[in-house]
């Protein structure tokens, strides 16, 4: 897709391109959905919790930090396992 394809292009000079694919992640949006709704979606997670906001920016962190240098092309998802 797009993110290896831009990965591929500028990798020779040194830019890294990763994504980050959040699951169900509990926000102001997803708090106005019916608690059946929410139960419905949560109980196909296998870790059985909503995502919350900080779980996709500590993702984000290590992205940019040296702690991911070698990282490039991949689309993270933070979804709990729910993409499995």
């Amino acid at each position: 897709g797009f993110t290896k394809s831009v990965a591929k292009e500028l990798g020779s000079r040194n830019i890294r391109c990763n994504a980050i694919a959040p699951g169900f992640i509990l926000t102001e949006m997803t708090n106005k959905l019916p608690e059946d709704v929410k139960n419905d979606w949560i109980s196909k997670i296998p870790l059985k919790r909503g995502g919350q906001t900080g779980d996709v920016a500590n993702v984000a962190l290590f992205l940019a930090s040296d702690l991911s240098s070698y990282v490039s092309g991949q689309v993270i998802s933070v979804c709990g396992g729910m993409a499995m």
